[in-house]
């Protein structure tokens, strides 16, 4: 009886990860570093003299997966989330309150390249991938 206790008590535990995991649009360690990825990108495009550090961006890109399916999701549900449009639409919000927050206007290519400047300096996650000229 005791070794049967024992027995359910471990498939319990070791069951409980795979259903308490939050989904992946909560977990905050994967979206920080999309909306920075998203911001690094808008950066990029929106300053002439900044460029984006694509080998770096491609191997962070490779290191979240990995960090993901460490996590515990599925190749599947990872897809799934990286082609959500509606996923997508709440990244690049967060992203654009970030940059209106920190001063960027559209059309003023000086407050792009002023926070790409900055992000840089500060050593964020999306100033890790840009390269100032």
């Amino acid at each position: 009886m005791k070794r049967s206790l024992m027995a359910a008590l471990a498939l319990a535990l070791f069951s409980v990860p795979a259903f308490a995991r939050e989904p992946l649009n909560r977990n905050d360690y994967i979206n920080d570093r999309l909306v920075q990825a998203r911001v690094a990108d808008l950066l990029r495009r929106g300053c002439p003299s900044i460029d984006a550090r694509l080998i770096r961006a491609f191997a962070e890109a490779r290191a979240l997966k990995r960090y993901a399916l460490e996590q515990g999701y599925s190749e599947a549900e990872i897809e799934a989330f990286l082609d959500s449009r509606e996923e997508r639409r709440r990244i690049y919000a967060e992203a654009d309150r970030y940059m209106v927050g920190n001063g960027v206007v559209n059309g003023q290519p000086e407050t792009f390249c002023r926070l790409g400047r900055d992000e840089i300096a500060r050593q964020t996650i999306a100033g890790s991938l840009l390269n100032a000229r």
